[in-house]
């Protein structure tokens, strides 16, 4: 039987929704949030529990299929979906309980952020989550786990205290740090090598419903003075303090002035998560330097942070993603910052730049899979863009690989590979490193021999 013919049959004991070519809704499903992915999966399996993941799961191993796992379907490199394979959809298993007590969670993968914050924000309490609310909880949480609150409460994937697990095998395991704590360990870093998640239990933290938050929107000409301040700033700054400098263009809202609609804009973003007062005088020094002509830094709702980059990254965009840890903000990389961020080739692009430290570097190193605690400053090039036609894509990926060469002497390895279109065998094992990665593969060898799941920043068992 073919992949094609046999990818279409349906699923023995699927209590969920299964769709193929020509069905009502399969097209609207099939979609992905990065536009460039335009991808027509056989079946797509909408999985409602964890008996019709397991069900999938063991169809695809059983007729040979490629399988992909779609949560929020945010894949930087269209790991999402799949031409003529199967995808296990779990966008319909969006349970999530709250122990507000206990400060934790359960929650399953098929919840975005925006609906996961919404849930916890009703108790004031919160985990580290993407910087698109439209991104699913799965993907980040087990492959950076990178957000405003990271330096206060960690990356997403420090707060997880357990998972259900379904392997290739279709067994149904639980991984913390007292059952199976090896797959525990690789599945904080290791993204969907192992198993697909079903249910995460994750520890939560006191913030909001309100805090001090907002956009400061910059003159261009400000950009050398505010990345070297904020350079200087966060290195001693509290653990409170999130934050990011970004290069976008302004976009045409109210609180914009008219005048400044898709000029270019050096954007500093706040999220403080204690006293109102305190977040003033933190702020202040910023401020300063800043000298903004745009300022919507004020006390606002936690969620309403999480969506304020939305609008700028729609589901169905075109996107070139690529990011780096730099080993230092020195002169010279601010310098080539500046000068690329200048030049950006559409007004969808944003270069940003992302202060570390805080809570992620008290973890220590070899805790998770997830490593390079000791980076301070990551940089993400997002080349984004609407316009179907070729020369648009042509000129927005040679703006980032340009961006990336000119960056090499400034950075160093390990950089999360959700953050990028590029997860080839090299850069993810350069990512782990030698140590890490031979640990990782052993547990591919154990968990998942025959690389059923390899849609993904793919570690090859050794067979």
């Amino acid at each position: 039987m073919s992949d094609v013919l046999a990818g279409s049959s349906l699923i023995d004991g699927f209590k969920g929704e299964q769709l193929r070519p020509g069905d009502a809704g399969y097209d609207e499903a099939r979609l992905v949030w990065n536009g460039l992915f335009d991808r027509h999966p056989a079946l797509i399996a909408r999985c409602t529990t964890t008996k019709d993941v397991v069900a999938a799961v063991n169809h695809g191993r059983d007729n040979g299929l490629t399988i992909a796992v779609r949560s929020g379907g945010h894949s930087a490199a269209g790991h999402s979906t799949v031409d003529d394979g199967l995808v296990i959809d779990l966008t319909l298993m969006k349970r999530i309980d709250v122990d507000p007590d206990a400060q934790t969670c359960r929650a399953q993968p098929g919840l975005t952020w925006g609906e996961f914050d919404g849930a916890t924000q009703m108790h004031g309490l919160a985990v580290t989550g993407g910087r698109f609310s439209t991104t699913g909880i799965a993907g980040l949480m087990l492959g950076s786990g990178s957000g405003w609150l990271e330096r206060k409460c960690g990356l997403t994937g420090d707060n997880l205290l357990s998972a259900e697990v379904v392997t290739a095998d279709g067994r149904v395991v639980r991984a913390s740090k007292d059952e199976n704590p090896d797959l525990f360990w690789g599945i904080r870093g290791g993204g969907g090598n192992f198993g697909v998640v079903t249910e995460f239990e994750l520890k939560l933290h006191q913030v909001g419903p309100m805090i001090y938050g907002g956009l400061l929107g910059c003159a261009p000409d400000r950009a050398t003075e505010i990345l070297s301040f904020m350079r200087d700033y966060m290195a001693d700054a509290p653990a409170d303090l999130g934050s990011g400098v970004a290069f976008i263009s302004a976009p045409p809202e109210p609180f914009v002035p008219q005048e400044m609609h898709f000029q270019p804009l050096v954007g500093i973003v706040i999220c403080w998560t204690g006293s109102k007062e305190e977040g003033e005088r933190v702020v202040a020094p910023i401020r300063e330097v800043a000298q903004a002509g745009v300022d919507m830094v004020g006390e606002m709702p936690y969620v309403a942070l999480q969506g304020m980059l939305d609008g700028g990254g729609p589901y169905g965009i075109r996107g070139y993603l690529k990011a780096e840890f730099l080993s230092e903000m020195s002169d010279d990389a601010i310098a080539t910052l500046v000068e690329h961020g200048a030049k950006r080739p559409g007004p969808m692009v944003q270069l940003l730049l992302e202060p570390l430290g805080g809570a992620i570097a008290e973890m220590d190193e070899n805790e998770t899979a997830l490593g390079r605690r000791d980076v301070t400053w990551c940089y993400h090039a997002l080349s984004m863009w609407m316009d179907p036609a070729q020369e648009t894509a042509d000129s927005h990926i040679a703006w980032s690989k340009e961006l990336t060469q000119a960056m090499k002497p400034h950075t160093t390895n390990g950089v999360y590979l959700n953050f990028t279109n590029e997860d080839d065998e090299d850069r993810v094992r350069s990512t782990f490193g030698a140590e890490k990665y031979a640990r990782l593969q052993a547990l591919k060898d154990k968990y998942d021999p025959q690389n059923l799941f390899h849609l993904n920043a793919n570690i090859k068992p050794t067979a």
